[in-house]
């Protein structure tokens, strides 16, 4: 079993938890709307040999053999209070890939927003000067400055609710074999409309007081 092992000691690490931790303390506010943001490679596979459906007393059955189909990359936005998320489905991960999620994120999903209070984690391509890379300086400049960012340490990964939502996503969605992004596309597609017509919320209750008392190893000691 992997785990996410923080580091002890660490003033970098508990700087940049109990800032996340704070944001999350932040209410529902359409105008400031607090998002997380994550992604997830996903092997596409596809069957060899017909599966045997399932019948009384006996599950359907796969082969073990398989064909790959390359990956997919799955990009996932999460509004924890509203209970919203929206799940994008690509076949690359760059940088120009994840400053058109930001585009989507900034003009689509809250045009009307003041600014959007941005949870994610340190991958290489997350960062402004992705969005320099993919528009015009005026552009990048716009979309920028309407995005408030805070990221999650490292090795504190389950600290982002859109890694969270992905698991989700994995156990009740991801299990089978999916063979092509067309077909991943409609299968997170109904799987964000079922959570988000239920409204499912995230009732986020650690706090930075719980983390100063649990996690007092990984505070710089005096």
């Amino acid at each position: 079993m992997m785990w996410c092992i923080p580091p002890e000691c660490d003033a970098e690490f508990v700087c940049a938890m109990e800032n996340v931790l704070e944001v999350y303390t932040r209410p529902l506010d359409a105008s400031h709307p607090v998002v997380c943001f994550d992604e997830k490679s996903k092997q596409l596979v596809d069957e060899i040999a017909v599966p045997v459906p399932a019948a009384p007393g006996r599950v359907e059955c796969h082969d073990y053999e398989y064909v790959r189909n390359g990956t997919a990359n799955l990009f996932m936005f999460v509004e924890p209070l509203r209970g919203w998320r929206q799940v994008n489905v690509t076949s690359r991960r760059t940088k120009l890939d994840f400053a058109g999620q930001m585009k989507e994120l900034v003009d689509t999903y809250f045009p009307n927003a003041e600014k959007i209070t941005l949870v994610m984690d340190n991958l290489n391509t997350h960062s402004v000067a992705s969005l320099y890379q993919a528009f015009a300086p005026d552009m990048a400049r716009r979309l920028a400055n309407r995005l408030e960012i805070h990221y999650t340490p490292k090795h504190g990964s389950w600290l982002n609710i859109a890694e969270i939502e992905l698991s989700c996503l994995k156990r009740q969605c991801l299990e089978d074999r999916i063979p092509t992004l067309e077909r991943m596309t409609a299968e997170t597609s109904a799987w964000e409309d079922s959570r988000n017509n239920k409204g499912a919320k995230v009732n986020w209750q650690f706090t930075t007081d719980d983390a100063r008392l649990k996690l007092k190893r990984l505070y710089p000691t005096f």
